[in-house]
């Protein structure tokens, strides 16, 4: 996935010049998403950190807004996935339950 985030916009093969990405916000920075595949948690997590935080006790949460149809705001369980937005907003949390 990330060769496609480090990729601008693409064009379908009938050349029309349709974007096959969207933009959207991870904790504050834009990145080109797929916009035709579902987010889930985990690449959420790789979007958010470089060197995503692990350990027994570290606990993340995903939280978005500006989403698709009926469900435009929310949290992201583990294990989940979500049709990104053009514009949709993402917080990637982690928390040290010690």
């Amino acid at each position: 996935m990330s060769d496609v985030l480090e990729k601008d916009h693409k064009q379908d093969d009938d050349g029309k010049g349709k974007d096959k990405t969207v933009t959207v916000v991870v904790n504050g920075r834009p990145k080109e998403v797929p916009k035709h595949d579902d987010l889930t948690f985990a690449e959420l997590i790789a979007l958010a950190f470089e060197n995503p935080p692990q350990g027994e006790f570290i606990c993340i949460t995903i939280t978005f807004r500006k989403g698709q149809g009926a469900k435009p705001e929310g949290t992201l369980a583990e294990g989940g996935s979500v049709k990104p937005k053009e514009g949709m907003v993402f917080n990637v949390t982690a928390t040290d339950k010690s």
